[in-house]
């Protein structure tokens, strides 16, 4: 006979553990099961080490979804606050960033630690280094589960497997394909929250620039966005360069403001007199990295030239090629260093109160392997959490 649980989630991650927790809480038994050889593992590398667990400004405005009113439900009945007073409840000391991010002061590791210090308590049992197949309906009701270690059996099987971001970490696209398995739509998902590739042009300029930051806008067709651009040796990385590639499609160009925060040429026609005799170059390294206008001025023939001295027009130039460079990217840096997938489950055929299968009683699809992405900023791993919640009340 197989060993019988009431509740098997597949996924140790952090939607897998919150489900595996709410339903421990309510007497259920809860088995966790993952092919990792360690729990948590996006946890502990997430937000430099130092995990955005959530952010104080929780709305679906900050989702994408083929339904932009599917998370809703979800985030409304396990709020941001709700993961605060675990994360309080728990002594763990934490900060706000920016932007309503909330980090922990010391290590991801705390949030792991309190997530498996709840799953203990709630009696859940977490297994590693165990391989699952593909989960079998029984005609009468429940799930068995063969994995390498045995077969299982269960009321209910969750799905908590994320996608394919971070294969090192062992992530793959095993959750999409158990829903079409299933006849569960699967919306095209690609790698989002990744930096940018550039093409051998800028590789060659941009790489000299590697390591440099500033603050910039970038546009692409639906959306713009103005936040901290980072240049590296391979294209661009930074929190603005990874949000915007949630709306950017392959073979569109980038628009990016270098300056964002004034008008070049208005500066330039204010300061001429006043500040006559300064360099161009000198005046605007006083307002971007240094580098970063060497950079741009290489080889431009006005560069040396005063303030007083350049003409209209080629301020005019310069102005159109700070405020509107348009940048072509060769494409992104891929699965290997996204941080979500972007698509996935179809939420069509998914209860938005339970996340369970409406084609399959007792099989449910929590976290980032449905068709919900969130900003950059925790919300992420608040929709891991309030998913996790959702699905673990019901099961």
């Amino acid at each position: 006979m197989p060993e019988r649980f009431d509740v098997i989630v597949v996924g140790a991650g952090a939607a897998g553990l919150m489900c595996a927790i709410t339903a421990g809480q309510r007497g259920r038994r809860v088995l966790v099961l993952d092919h990792a050889n360690k729990p948590g593992k996006k946890i502990l590398m997430s937000g430099g080490g130092r995990c955005n667990f959530t952010n104080l400004d929780i709305e679906a405005e900050h989702f994408l979804s083929a339904n932009p009113h599917f998370c809703k439900s979800a985030l409304s009945r396990y709020t941001q606050w709700d993961f605060i007073a675990l994360v309080a409840s728990h002594s763990i000391p934490y900060h706000e960033k920016s932007d309503g991010q909330l980090f922990c002061d010391h290590s991801s590791k705390d949030i792991l630690q309190m997530l498996l210090a709840e799953a203990g308590q709630a009696g859940v049992e977490v297994r590693l280094n165990t391989g699952v197949e593909t989960p079998v309906q029984i005609p009468n009701g429940g799930w068995s589960v063969l994995t390498n270690k045995g077969e299982l059996s269960a009321d209910s099987v969750v799905i908590a497997t994320g996608g394919p971001p971070i294969p090192t970490l062992g992530a793959t696209d095993w959750g999409h394909r158990i829903a079409r398995h299933f006849g569960h739509e699967i919306l095209p998902y690609r790698p989002s929250l990744v930096p940018y590739t550039a093409d051998l042009e800028h590789k060659a300029t941009w790489s000299e620039l590697s390591g440099v930051s500033m603050r910039a806008e970038l546009t692409v067709a639906s959306r713009s966005w103005v936040g901290d651009v980072l240049f590296t040796h391979r294209g661009l990385s930074g929190p603005a360069v990874l949000q915007i590639t949630n709306y950017w499609r392959e073979g569109e160009p980038v628009v990016i403001n270098w300056c964002p925060d004034q008008d070049v040429l208005v500066a330039w026609q204010r300061d001429r007199h006043s500040q006559g005799r300064k360099q161009l170059r000198t005046w605007l390294s006083e307002q971007l990295p240094r580098r970063f206008v060497n950079g741009l001025m290489q080889g431009w023939p006005g560069a040396e030239q005063t303030l007083a001295d350049i003409r209209q027009d080629a301020m005019a130039q310069l102005a159109e090629k700070l405020h509107r460079y348009s940048f072509q990217p060769s494409g992104t840096e891929g699965y290997r260093t996204a941080e979500v997938t972007l698509g996935g489950v179809s939420t069509t055929e998914i209860s938005s109160r339970t996340m369970e299968s409406q084609r399959h009683a007792g099989l449910f699809f929590i976290g980032e392997v449905l068709d919900v992405t969130g900003h950059l900023g925790g919300y992420n791993f608040q929709w891991a959490w309030s998913s996790g919640h959702a699905a673990g009340e019901v099961v």
